[in-house]
């Protein structure tokens, strides 16, 4: 489980969906900050008219699109979706070899040099948030970073500086409270829920409607950390899971062996199919390299004789 215990300095967003334009600025700034290419997609292929259909590892963030009636009238209502940055996370407990890591101010953030490729944390994610990069040979998870780069420099996420009028971005305790003080204030224009305050243990990605989470595509998920349940079940079978683990980092060992052994390997190669001039010149070079060594060898034989 995260080591935090106290995350209400976390930052975290509050998406007042009552107030979501649809301009999908977020999705543009997201992928210019990242240089995450452009998808080929198709309209009107995901669930509703959202484009792109769905998250991948070229979009963390999207803007759904759902239609529904009101009064006679049909309307629209959307929703951005992106990681929710844990408070416990399910991602950063889940994973053998600690590649995710929850972060003092708030985002989940993942280390690509340290992942393993066993995919555990998108079996695990309440939100089906992680991708993955089937496109590659040598393939990572991707996610959503919560702009840490940014935000470890005082910064607000590119999605939040971009966004005219739906996300504001600071302390969780402090966008909790916002949130409840315009339920309070506009108890008409609001469904009476802070969704985020508890789900999954609590979150840094904070929402408000004025529609059914569920009929927005939101998924159902427990008000307690899923960690916890981890936790319980590696009390009953501790064996089996430490066996897992051990498991998982001998195959990361070996997998970081590996690349070691190409890497010698491509050089033995280089030097194989050197010019003769160049082996020529790469011999007299390691020669000259050796000189004051074997003359310090000299030196110490002819004083251990005179001794």
């Amino acid at each position: 489980m995260s080591a935090q215990k106290d995350f209400s300095r976390n930052k975290a967003f509050l998406i007042d969906l009552t107030k979501c334009t649809g301009c999908r600025g977020c999705q543009v700034a997201c992928k210019q900050w990242n240089q995450l290419k452009a998808e080929e997609t198709t309209f009107f292929t995901g669930e509703g008219y959202e484009n792109p259909p769905a998250m991948s590892e070229f979009t963390f963030t999207r803007i759904k699109f759902r239609d529904y009636e009101r009064n006679g009238q049909n309307e629209f209502a959307f929703y951005k979706e992106m990681c929710m940055h844990c408070n416990d996370a399910a991602c950063v407990s889940v994973c053998p070899v600690a590649a995710f890591v929850k972060t003092p101010e708030g985002p989940v953030i993942y280390k690509d040099k340290t992942c393993i490729g066993c995919r555990f944390c998108m079996i695990a994610c309440p939100f089906g948030v992680p991708t993955y990069e089937w496109s590659k040979a040598f393939p990572l998870v991707r996610k959503c970073t919560g702009c840490y780069s940014r935000v470890k420099e005082g910064l607000e996420p590119a999605c939040v500086t971009t966004c005219p009028t739906a996300i504001t971005y600071g302390p969780r305790d402090e966008m909790i409270k916002e949130a409840e003080r315009r339920l309070a204030a506009f108890p008409d224009r609001y469904l009476q829920k802070v969704y985020g305050k508890d789900e999954a243990g609590g979150t840094c990605v904070i929402y408000l409607t004025a529609l059914p989470f569920d009929e927005l595509g939101f998924k159902p998920v427990t008000m307690r950390a899923l960690p916890s349940y981890t936790w319980q079940a590696l009390r009953l079978v501790p064996g089996v899971f430490i066996g897992v683990g051990a498991t998982l980092s001998a195959v990361s060992w070996f997998q970081h062996r590996k690349e070691r052994v190409k890497k010698e390997q491509a050089g033995m190669l280089s030097a194989m199919f050197q010019h003769p001039e160049e082996q020529k010149e790469s011999a007299q070079k390691g020669t000259e390299a050796d000189l004051p060594a074997r003359g310090k060898a000299s030196a110490d034989a002819k004083e251990d004789q005179h001794s």
